[in-house]
This record gives C-alpha cells, sequence and structure tokens, in this order.
C-alpha cells in the first residue's frame, strides 16, 4: 500500500519537473540551444509521467 504522503510528492514532484522543463525549453527556444530544448522536454515528460504514477497511486489507495 502506497502511503498518501507518497503519492502527493509524486505529483508535487511531478508539477515542479513540468514547470521546471517548461521553463528550460522555452529558454532553449528562445537562445536557439537545441540541446537545452531537449532537456526540458525530456524533463516535461517525466514530470507528467511522475505526476500521472502519484494520481493513480492517490485514487487505488481511494478506492481500498
Amino acid at each position: 500500500m502506497t502511503d498518501k504522503n507518497d503519492s502527493m510528492k509524486n505529483k508535487l514532484n511531478g508539477m515542479k519537473d513540468k514547470v521546471v522543463g517548461e521553463a528550460k525549453d522555452q529558454y532553449g527556444k528562445a537562445t536557439d540551444d537545441k540541446g537545452k530544448q531537449v532537456e526540458g522536454k525530456t524533463q516535461k515528460v517525466k514530470g507528467k509521467a511522475e505526476e500521472s504514477y502519484g494520481k493513480a497511486t492517490e485514487d487505488k489507495d481511494e478506492h481500498r
């Protein structure tokens, strides 16, 4: 059973990664730095996955 705090941490870390990833992506676009854009896009995907995992484990725990 996943602790509710772990679910919340996953959701918050995911949201943080999405925001930071978006900032890196936009910075890369503004400075024509393709590497920074890729880094940002990758971090956004990681954030979406972690946030989704947090939501899923939270939903699973609520249905027990």
